[in-house]
């Protein structure tokens, strides 16, 4: 700023003097304008970063693809559920079969507790009258626990001739002293099945039948289950690749301390878990269940899925998830119409199905595709794309897309793939499925911890797989591994699959 004697001296000066003064105020001018081209561009990048954290905070298992175990003890989102209400009350409907306990005709054992002392009412002795009946009441218990030895003694006959004849074991009987089919069976059951560690197998079988068992005995029986299962479980992959849909999603694990992949392809009666270096196109084309697949496959809009050629559909709980967040968050109009209208949609198909129809009229159909197409226009129309960088800015190109557009563009470019539930009851809302198969193998990890080694990860796959199968056809799971050790295991057919 220039004082008033100073502007009288520079005047006093001459013309040359004036002149310099205005060119370094011309020059201050600049020098001002480009520092405050400089802070608007800060404070517009630190408005974005502010914007970008106060999302990132926002999210959360209700409103994004983030898992429940991420929330914290102490953020954890008030639980609201996706689906509309049933109008129902909470407990059994009427028609539902009950559960009670019922008395059985052939207890395996009865106890006659006899009538002592004389009649209560007038004190007459009853001594040797017989019962004129009994009042029943039936206790369900099991049999005290304990080891079992059970020796096998084979003849020995010396022939005349002097060769020395033995008696033949039976088949799986060949050390002199080893653990039978049953015990292997609960052992590989509790590690495969409940997901112990092996210090609490060891435990909890010591406590139970005293037996003790070292950790590295429980590792050869399991690993002898995966062997005895690899058959089973590559039909188990083909009738995965067979089926007309299946689900697929995918899990980190770690393995000797590395991060590996636990891929999951699942139908409502199969299940096929495999556990891979790699997450993306060199896994999908080893596990072979993609490459060549005719039907149509349901996941999370994951890209390495999109480059195979097979029909595809996406899952809807990750689409409302993030219209929830859009619709908290930033007020986005759109988000909720959609939402609604996808809840909408799942809910005519929900009634239609229990009506025994198999498809919409072609007429509904339409109207929910300009429904659809509405919804989307608008959404454009409430969030328009942004333009190019200014020049003179670091860094040039267009400006990244604020996340509703991304999802408006996947809603809008895979739209048959978001509602193929819509054009094909056989086809779920949702990829809840594979997603349930996939929580009791991320359960594993929370209670046993990593695999320690690549051959104990692909054994857990293995007797995983066919445990979730044989669960998923009523069949018992301890039973199904006591199949599989005596040599005939539950094989999943066509036909019922």
């Amino acid at each position: 700023m220039i004082t008033r004697e100073q502007a009288l001296e520079i005047y006093r000066a001459g013309p040359e003097a004036v002149v310099k003064v205005i060119c370094e105020l011309s020059l201050a001018v600049d020098n001002l304008k480009k520092l405050v081209k400089e802070l608007e561009g800060k404070v517009e990048r630190l408005q974005n970063r502010v914007r970008e954290l106060e999302e990132q905070l926002a999210k959360n298992s209700r409103n994004s693809g983030k898992p429940p175990s991420s929330d914290g003890p102490y953020n954890k989102p008030a639980p609201r559920s996706l689906r509309s209400c049933s109008g129902r009350k909470p407990g059994g409907q009427k028609g539902h079969e009950g559960h009670t306990m019922e008395m059985v005709d052939n207890p395996d054992r009865t106890i006659v507790h006899k009538v002592r002392g004389p009649c209560k009412g007038c004190g007459r002795s009853l001594e040797g009258q017989k019962p004129s009946g009994f009042e029943r009441r039936q206790v369900v218990d099991i049999p005290p626990m304990r080891k079992e030895v059970i020796e096998h003694r084979g003849e020995v006959k010396d022939c005349k001739c002097g060769y020395v004849n033995k008696a033949e074991f039976p088949e799986g009987v060949v050390a002199a002293v080893q653990y039978g089919p049953n015990l292997r069976s609960v052992a590989t059951y509790l590690g495969g099945y409940q997901l112990l560690p092996y210090h609490r197998t060891r435990e909890l079988i010591s406590d139970l039948f005293g037996i003790d068992l070292s950790e590295a005995t429980l590792v050869n029986m399991i690993n002898r289950c995966a062997g005895l299962l690899k058959e089973v479980v590559e039909r188990i992959r083909r009738l995965v690749k067979g089926s007309p849909v299946i689900n697929l999603d995918e899990t980190g694990r770690r393995v000797e301390g590395n991060l590996w992949w636990l891929h999951t392809a699942s139908t409502p009666e199969l299940t096929y878990y495999r556990i891979h270096p790699r997450r993306g196109g060199e896994a999908l084309a080893d596990i072979g269940i993609l490459p060549g697949f005719e039907g149509r496959a349901i996941h999370d809009h994951w890209n390495p899925y999109f480059r195979y050629d097979c029909k595809h559909g996406l899952c809807n709980a990750h689409h409302l998830r993030e219209l929830i967040f859009f619709i908290e968050e930033q007020g986005q109009r759109w988000s909720r119409r959609m939402k609604k209208c996808l809840l909408d949609i799942n809910d005519t198909v929900e009634r239609s199905r229990k009506a025994g129809r198999k498809s919409l009229s072609r007429h509904r159909i339409r109207k929910f595709e300009a429904r659809y197409k509405r919804i989307l226009r608008a959404g454009y129309e409430e969030n328009p794309l942004p333009g190019k960088r200014r020049k003179g800015r670091k860094k040039r190109g267009r400006i990244p897309k604020p996340k509703a557009v991304n999802l408006l563009d996947r809603l809008k470019n895979h739209e048959s793939a978001v509602l193929s539930f819509m054009y094909d009851f056989n086809v779920p809302f949702t990829n809840n499925l594979v997603e349930r198969d996939q929580r009791m193998a991320k359960v594993h990890e929370k209670i046993s911890g990593t695999f320690r080694s690549r051959e104990g990860a692909h054994a857990f796959c293995c007797i995983r797989s066919y445990i979730s199968t044989a669960r998923k056809n009523d069949i018992n799971v301890i039973e199904a591994i006591q199949n599989a050790f005596a040599g005939a295991p539950f094989i999943p057919h066509p036909d019922t699959c």
